[in-house]
């Protein structure tokens, strides 16, 4: 099921960003998916469904908005990094490196 969202815009507006109408809406719909993986209301895929493009395509435009691909905080990374390097370490002795 899906539900169907109306945004009025002037007929000119298209015109004045040198889009098509098509273009346009696509971009806007685009922007909407952007902003709500940006604040962390969408995961990546839900955002995708939303701009109606498969996930690595929406990964790939998150860059023309400034916006990075992996959402965490700095202490989120740290934490996973400090975990990967403890895995590596484990694996290391384990195989006697």
């Amino acid at each position: 099921m899906s539900n169907l969202m109306t945004v009025e815009y002037p007929d000119t507006l298209p015109d004045a960003l040198h889009m098509s109408r098509s273009e346009f809406e696509r971009e806007a719909r685009l922007a909407m998916a952007v902003k709500l993986f940006e604040t962390g209301k969408l995961t990546s895929g839900q955002a995708a469904r939303l701009a109606t493009m498969p996930r690595v395509d929406f990964l790939y435009e998150l860059g023309r908005f400034g916006v990075s691909p992996i959402q965490m905080e700095p202490d989120e990374l740290e934490e996973d990094v400090n975990s990967a390097m403890k895995a590596y370490d484990r694996h290391q002795q384990q195989s006697g490196h």
